[in-house]
């Protein structure tokens, strides 16, 4: 499976950096103390359990296999490295990172939502592009394919008239048609939360995002134990959280074959550290669920004020647990890759965040 857009720097709410001062006494008890050492820590809940932070802020970004899966859908990786600049300035620039202005991250189109979105919200799509990708996606909607994750009740509001004319690539009626489930599922999270999203069972068993999420975390305790205080204020696997989302939809590539993405971004940030976390709460196809989790601790490195980061990515895909030996290893070893290649490339066109 090619996981290479999934695994992308994710963009991170716009807002991450103001509302850092709003919640840092609330949540300030939930974060590790900012004066113990960031490297224990590190090890405390993640793979690498031996950094050596000079040697690391000369090299790139270091990745390994997460812990093993009890469920065969399942699959992650972990990375860390070091950024010049603090947590704050990182922050900033995973706020301004828009993947959809880099060719390499097959990302054709990105949108910010708002809470309460309309048709408007999703007029972008009249714009995709004229490639084999969304082709194959607009194939896919006018046969309604079993590959398509929708429910039973939004296949029945598709129109097979699909007609002949207006418009461009995306032919009208589908265009309508991913318009509305996108605003309905927009809506369900923005108001319960990923546990009020239908389930995937167009075609074969029933599938719930939410249910997939919640078993990604459950089979990483550390992990899960770490960022509980984070996890807690979403809708990440659960009802509508406390904490504010940053929502937002794609059009992107998944294994040459095009896919509508919704998703929603929460960062928390008290005594300069920060932690984040990224869901793509919603996917047409290619993979159930992605979530991305970072944690950002200030570092000294040279004499220079720096940022020590960590990122955990996970994903449940039904096409990985098909997947056995040699063929898992080579997965496992294309998101490593694909995920050094998409730090590396924001780290280039942002400056390290400065």
């Amino acid at each position: 499976m090619n996981v290479e857009t999934i695994v992308r720097v994710r963009c991170l709410p716009r807002d991450s950096v103001a509302l850092a001062s709003v919640f840092s006494l609330i949540l300030i008890a939930g974060l590790r103390s900012a004066c113990a050492d960031p490297v224990s820590e590190l090890a405390s809940f993640s793979i690498f359990d031996k950094v050596d932070l000079a040697q690391l802020a000369k090299s790139e970004v270091k990745t390994a296999h997460g812990p093993p899966m009890r469920n065969s859908r399942f699959l992650a990786v972990q990375s860390c490295y070091v950024a010049p600049g603090s947590p704050a300035q990182q922050m900033e620039a995973l706020r301004r990172w828009n993947p959809a202005k880099y060719r390499e991250l097959k990302v054709f189109l990105h949108s910010d939502l708002p809470s309460n979105p309309g048709p408007a919200s999703f007029e972008g799509l009249k714009n995709a592009p004229g490639n084999a990708s969304v082709r194959s996606f607009v194939t896919a909607t006018q046969k309604l394919s079993p590959e398509l994750q929708i429910s039973k009740e939004e296949a029945k509001r598709f129109s097979a008239a699909t007609g002949a004319g207006g418009g461009g690539v995306i032919p009208p009626a589908v265009v309508a048609f991913w318009t509305d489930v996108l605003t309905a599922r927009t809506k369900s999270f923005a108001s319960g939360g990923m546990a009020a999203q239908p389930p995937y069972d167009h075609a074969g068993p029933s599938v719930r995002a939410s249910e997939e999420v919640n078993g990604l975390l459950r089979d990483q305790g550390k992990i899960r134990q770490q960022f509980s205080g984070l996890l807690g204020g979403t809708a990440i696997g659960r009802g509508g959280g406390s904490l504010p989302a940053e929502l937002y939809w794609e059009l992107l590539d998944a294994d040459d074959h095009g896919v509508v993405t919704l998703g929603a971004s929460y960062s928390r940030g008290a005594g300069g550290t920060y932690q984040a976390a990224d869901v793509l709460y919603y996917a047409s196809g290619g993979y159930y669920v992605a979530l991305t989790l970072y944690q950002l601790w200030p570092v000294t490195v040279e004499g220079k004020p720096s940022t020590l980061v960590w990122r955990g990515d996970m994903i449940s895909s039904a096409e990985l647990g098909s997947l056995r030996g040699v063929e898992r290893l080579g997965s496992e070893s294309v998101m490593m890759k694909n995920i050094t290649k998409a730090v590396t490339a924001f780290r280039r066109n942002t400056s390290g965040g400065r």
